[in-house]
């Protein structure tokens, strides 16, 4: 019996396995002729972007909820859509968010550009974005790699140049395959394969519809790939952070628009540098005066160094009109979680 194509195994397999994710729309309703709505798969793949599935999906539905067309996003206050971002990381993506909303909703009149040219002139959208959205939404053919596709990928033709100078490599392996039928399942076919069976350890290999022509399998170590390049240590940075309480309330300043965590609420913090600071030095540079205590330390990680906050609590007032006061339950919600971290110390 002949064995049916790759593109065909691989559809067949996804037709029977796909995940049900908010932001789908599954294969037997792609046979109907529906298509994905434009604002969930962007929104989906903005949130995605370094971050897991589940906890994507919590901050997705959360926000579809709460803004539930583009142009109710596009009308949102910058802090409240800051807000509502905090605990996913990466807080460029917010700002960015806000700002192709802004652009679809204006110059797009509530529409995307259902190309991937078009869709590369919005904010925040780049060449991985473009081809996800183009795919899924549009069913455009579009050779949409992401990090489950580039494991796959690498695996499937046995690719020995190292990650991340294999990427071109990868993506031009990639595009052999994406043309052909039902592109949006296709590419979303290859991220559930990723995810479910071609695994980043422990690879299901005896469950691959692409098993008998990987060439990593048929070398006996599919887990060595994709190969890569070791990571340089991260450089470690110090600081301190100030937790100042009244009432069930703490003490909040808005960061600068620009540069790391750039417009969250915040705690007040020193610089962060790569010198320890003393108690004295710390104490020194604090927002403002208080009868400061240190109560710990905290350990973050962010994707370029490591950060060592030393915690300094104080009970008291402040006349300042830079401090925005939240009670602590929605300060822990409402702060990025390094903040957050420091904040259940604290307490």
């Amino acid at each position: 019996m002949t064995r049916p194509p790759l593109r065909a195994r691989l559809l067949d397999w996804y037709d029977a396995h796909a995940r049900v994710l908010p932001w789908r729309v599954s294969p037997a309703a792609r046979r109907t002729g529906q298509l994905a709505d434009p604002y969930r798969v962007w929104l989906s793949e903005v949130m995605l972007q370094q971050t897991t599935v589940p906890h994507a999906t919590a901050y997705f539905l959360k926000f579809l909820d709460r803004w539930p067309t583009v142009e109710t996003l596009a009308a949102a206050p910058d802090d409240e859509v800051m807000a509502a971002w905090a605990g996913l990381g990466y807080y460029a993506r917010a700002r960015n968010l806000l700002a192709c909303a802004r652009a679809v909703a204006g110059a797009h009149g509530g529409l995307f550009p259902a190309t991937e040219p078009g869709l590369r002139e919005l904010p925040g959208i780049g060449a991985y974005t473009a081809a996800a959205i183009a795919a899924i939404a549009f069913d455009q053919p579009a050779n949409v790699v992401d990090g489950n596709v580039e494991r796959v990928m690498a695996r499937l033709y046995a690719v020995e140049t190292p990650l991340p100078a294999a990427k071109p490599e990868i993506t031009r392996l990639a595009a052999i395959l994406a043309e052909g039928p039902r592109p949006g399942d296709w590419a979303q076919g290859l991220m559930d394969l990723g995810a479910m069976v071609c695994r980043p350890k422990a690879p299901l290999c005896d469950r691959c519809p692409l098993a008998p022509e990987c060439r990593a399998r048929a070398g006996g170590a599919p887990e060595t790939y994709p190969r890569r390049t070791k990571k340089a240590d991260r450089p470690r940075r110090h600081g301190a952070v100030f937790v100042l309480a009244r009432r069930g309330a703490v003490a909040l300043v808005r960061r600068p628009p620009k540069g790391l965590l750039g417009g969250m609420l915040g705690l007040p913090t020193t610089d962060w540098r790569a010198k320890a600071w003393t108690a004295a030095d710390a104490l020194a540079a604090a927002p403002m005066p208080a009868n400061w205590r240190r109560v710990g330390e905290i350990e973050h990680t962010f994707t370029h160094f490591s950060l060592t906050l030393e915690v300094y609590r104080a009970e008291g007032d402040a006349e300042d009109d830079a401090l925005v006061w939240l009670p602590v339950d929605r300060a822990l919600v409402e702060t990025p979680s390094v903040f957050g971290k420091a904040l259940r110390l604290a307490r």
